[in-house]
């Protein structure tokens, strides 16, 4: 995934300089006599929080992404019925919360946990209770809204953890490592489609 990720970014960088040539090539050659201005400033990654993701999460309706769409399960669920819930929304962890109104996490658990911890370990998932297999919230890796992506996804790579909470004080959302490597290649190619319609002349 590092890999991969890094080659998205080092492709992107190669591009740059191309479009960049083309760009001040146009701008010597003006229009009409005039300097076209320059194209409209764009959000860098450098700027790109997880809140941006969560956003994009909510509005594609993936689920599970802001605390108002946020699936999630308690600590006395079973794990039956916890895979069940995963399985049904397509995703592969759950944000365990503390039984009770509020959204106060106790946790979280994943597929692998089932897999390692139920499967591999010969136990039933209708008997055992989510709280006896979940990542436990004193041991979680955790994001706030406010942190940039790319931090958020070096986090990920070196704990090897594909999921984490969002907290802000208490759960706001999850993300998951696929959701940053998508914020990050959407960016990239939106970025180099608005530089490419700038250089044809959209923009004038």
């Amino acid at each position: 995934m590092k890999a991969f990720v890094r080659g998205l970014i080092a492709r992107a960088n190669l591009e740059m300089p191309k479009i960049q040539r083309k760009w001040a090539w146009k701008e010597s050659a003006g229009f009409g006599g005039v300097t076209p201005p320059p194209p409209p400033p764009e959000k860098g990654l450098e700027n790109l929080t997880v809140a941006d993701v969560l956003l994009t999460k909510d509005t594609d309706g993936g689920g599970g992404g802001k605390v108002d769409t946020l699936i999630s399960c308690r600590t006395n669920d079973t794990v039956f019925d916890a895979v069940k819930n995963m399985a049904k929304h397509n995703i592969g962890s759950l944000v365990v919360l503390r039984p009770g109104d509020q959204q106060y996490i106790a946790g979280i658990v994943t597929e692998r946990d089932y897999m390692k911890k139920i499967i591999g370990a010969g136990r039933s998932s209708k008997v055992t209770k989510v709280g006896e297999v979940m990542t436990d919230e004193s041991k979680l890796v955790s994001v706030s809204s406010g942190t940039n992506i790319i931090k958020a996804m070096q986090l990920m790579s070196e704990n090897h953890i594909r999921h984490v909470p969002v907290i802000d004080g208490k759960i706001v959302g999850m993300i998951s490592m696929v959701d940053v490597v998508r914020a990050i290649v959407d960016h990239q190619n939106g970025e180099l489609k608005r530089l490419n319609q700038f250089i044809k002349g959209d923009y004038y």
